[in-house]
């Protein structure tokens, strides 16, 4: 007779998951937040457009 305990139950959440991972969608499959702002505010958008022209466009 041995005296190991027993084996502690494992945690699910550090289990390997071998599922297919094309099937599932990640953030880049999504446009949320690509650009989108709140404001409508027509001055801000173009102190925005100015602040993020390249200094070769000006």
């Amino acid at each position: 007779m041995s005296d190991d305990p027993a084996p502690e139950p494992r945690d699910p959440k550090a289990a390997l998951v071998f599922d297919d991972p094309l099937n599932q969608q990640s953030s880049d499959d999504t446009d949320r937040g690509w650009g989108e702002r709140l404001s409508g505010d027509s001055a801000a958008d173009l102190r925005r457009f100015l602040d993020e022209k390249p200094p070769h466009h000006f």
